[in-house]
């Protein structure tokens, strides 16, 4: 199956197949239970708060409007840009190679449908590039 043709990415599909409000929730959890215990994720996780509440809430909150559900995010933290949200990280190819590794592991783990899989994770990889662009140039000014 293509990805332009999937099922996922229209109106509140991918919300749905993630299992809207209790599977998003168990994909956040689990995907920070990742990377906490992956060797390849230990540099990101250092960028995180010994305390994974916040980073958890914002992860699921801006996961629930990505995929088509309740726009979460903006109503409790306000507007986001991802990219800039992170430009101040040292965040480059193997942090986001290791960001992708904590969240295929995590469907992998819970799981869901291999093309649920697939798509997610393609799509992901778009904002996740983007943020180590944002990254990138930040260090070089």
């Amino acid at each position: 199956m293509e990805i332009q043709d999937s099922k996922y990415g229209q109106e509140d599909a991918t919300y749905k197949a993630v299992g809207e409000a209790d599977g998003l929730m168990k994909l956040v959890s689990e995907f920070y239970r990742q990377m906490s215990h992956l060797e390849e994720a230990k540099v990101i996780r250092a960028m995180h708060p010994n305390d994974l509440t916040e980073s958890e809430d914002k992860l699921y909150c801006f996961l629930s409007a990505w995929m088509g559900g309740p726009r979460l995010y903006a109503e409790k933290y306000g507007t986001i840009a991802i990219p800039r949200a992170h430009a101040h990280l040292d965040i480059d190819v193997n942090e986001m190679q290791a960001w992708l590794l904590c969240m295929n592991e995590a469907l992998q783990k819970l799981n869901y449908p291999q093309d649920f899989q697939e798509y997610l994770m393609t799509q992901l990889k778009v904002p996740a590039e983007r943020i180590r662009l944002v990254c990138m140039k930040s260090k070089e000014n």
